[in-house]
């Protein structure tokens, strides 16, 4: 129920008690419609930035592909980072102030855009261009498709859901490593032909998701907040009715209200303010896990294909590629309940460290790894890293206000996404050039040290400064900025 302070109509001052409803729910196929609809985007995500890895050496060919160059293709992962980095952030703000859905729909069109005229390319200028405007939409993702989720999930359930959603990067990781198996073999499919139909199915799944997310609603927590409670009212009665259905449970009553003045915008000083001043502890944890797991990701992952290659005599890395990717989404899935059950706060803090500590030991013994123990050390540490790095967009989604939830996970995605798309792999090419001319692979254990001190720090981080997230509303996690008690 919903209700209008009569004594302050002109304020649209308003009691709702449409979160603790919302959270109060039992897991129900409804909710699977939200995991599809909203989460596979991820599966996207991968995809793309394993194909285009896997098809450097085609797209270098000046009869089968483009005739880039080894700098064009760094170039072409640059700009695709890039656009990542600036769609979170211009599609996160318009996240919050327009909603959750349109934007969501918004940023699937630009993605479904970009890469179906990534297959379309007939030089290099285009291609680049086309992976701007694919990562365009990836990023806005990242910002619209989190915060709905997280607050269309009961608390419950909302670690366990993200974490394995976040985690569903690596099915589509692994998808790519496959696919190009079959579409690059030539004596299957031309090679012209192969490469380009490798984003188009890209594209096709784009659409069946977008099919899928129509049915998504608009988050009501969003709208109660926005003026429009009334909308709020019917979305959360009509999901009510689907789940007693579906679940034959009849619902339990709620009692816990929030009054909240709504507003229609807010400002980015304001944001920035809750960011920075209001929470400056929760903004410290958050840069600190971005940061770690971008570099424990880069320090073995961007350097793994080649590894194999150049030091381990591997021709043909898809299949390791597959293996390893799988890892990170099981993990996700086995880990991920645990971030419910056991706690975030030991949960975060004992896979960053026990994941950076294996890196480092991985690169203590790297001049004695073959390719096969090579990778079951990176099966090991990231099954537990995979959870620990889905983690750090869980937590940048629940600890901060609902007004400001999607620009802070687009300014933290893009912080992380920065430094290990950009910096990280700067470094890290310097490093395994300087090992292959020097044909000794423990020059690129210095990385593996980086990443390990990196992740290792924010697990000590999230010791201290970790929030006690789980099970708990988001509301009590974070008060919204409009609630009564910051307005009286």
């Amino acid at each position: 129920m919903t209700t209008r302070d009569a004594a302050h109509p002109e304020l649209g001052r308003i009691t709702t008690d449409i979160p603790a409803r919302l959270d109060r729910l039992p897991w129900a196929g409804w909710h699977w419609m939200i995991v599809i609809g909203l989460g596979t985007v991820w599966i996207l995500d991968g995809l793309e930035v394993t194909l285009v890895g896997n098809l450097s050496e085609v797209l270098k060919s000046s009869t089968d592909g483009l005739g880039l160059s080894s700098s064009q293709i760094g170039l072409a992962g640059a700009i695709y980072v890039a656009g990542a980095c600036v769609g979170a952030l211009f599609f996160g703000q318009l996240t919050d102030r327009f909603g959750r859905k349109r934007l969501f729909i918004i940023t699937l069109l630009v993605y479904l855009v970009g890469t179906v005229l990534t297959a379309f390319s007939m030089n290099p200028a285009w291609y680049f261009a086309c992976r701007f405007v694919t990562g365009l939409g990836i990023g806005g993702e990242y910002a619209a498709i989190n915060s709905a989720i997280d607050e269309l999930i009961p608390a419950a359930y909302r670690g366990r859901i993200d974490i394995t959603i976040n985690g569903s990067y690596w099915m589509g990781a692994a998808l790519g490593s496959l696919l190009t198996i079959p579409l690059l073999n030539p004596a299957l499919l031309d090679p012209e032909v192969g490469w380009r139909l490798c984003f188009g199915l890209g594209a096709i799944l784009g659409l069946a998701i977008l099919f899928v997310r129509r049915n998504v609603p608009e988050s009501p927590r969003w709208l109660f907040i926005h003026g429009r409670e009334n909308d709020a009212e019917r979305i959360v009665e009509g999901i009510e009715r689907e789940v007693a259905e579906e679940s034959g449970k009849e619902l339990d009553a709620v009692d816990e209200t929030i009054t909240v003045q709504q507003r229609r915008t807010i400002g980015l000083p304001t944001i920035a303010h809750t960011v920075f001043a209001r929470y400056p502890r929760r903004t410290i944890l958050c840069l600190a896990m971005f940061i770690g797991q971008a570099f424990l990701y880069n320090a073995f992952f961007f350097t793994y294909g080649d590894t194999l290659q150049t030091f381990l005599g591997v021709d043909r890395t898809g299949a390791y590629l597959a293996v390893f990717a799988l890892s990170n989404f099981v993990g996700a899935v086995v880990l991920g309940p645990l971030f419910d059950r056991v706690g975030r706060v030991p949960m975060i803090s004992a896979t960053y460290i026990a994941s950076g500590v294996l890196l480092a030991v991985a690169g203590f013994l790297l001049g004695d790894l073959t390719a096969m123990t090579l990778t079951l050390f990176g099966i090991v540490i990231f099954f537990i890293a995979s959870a620990g790095a889905s983690a750090a967009y869980l937590t940048a989604s629940e600890v901060f206000p609902m007004e400001t939830r999607a620009l802070c996970i687009a300014f933290f995605y893009a912080v992380g996404t920065a430094a290990g798309g950009i910096s990280g792999p700067l470094l890290f090419g310097r490093l395994i050039e300087s090992a292959s001319q020097a044909g000794d692979i423990t020059g690129i254990a210095p990385g593996y040290y980086l990443g390990a001190l990196l992740m290792v720090a924010g697990g000590v981080v999230a010791i201290f400064l970790g929030v006690n997230a789980e099970k708990e509303s988001l509301e009590n996690v974070a008060r919204p900025l409009t609630a009564e008690d910051d307005l009286d």
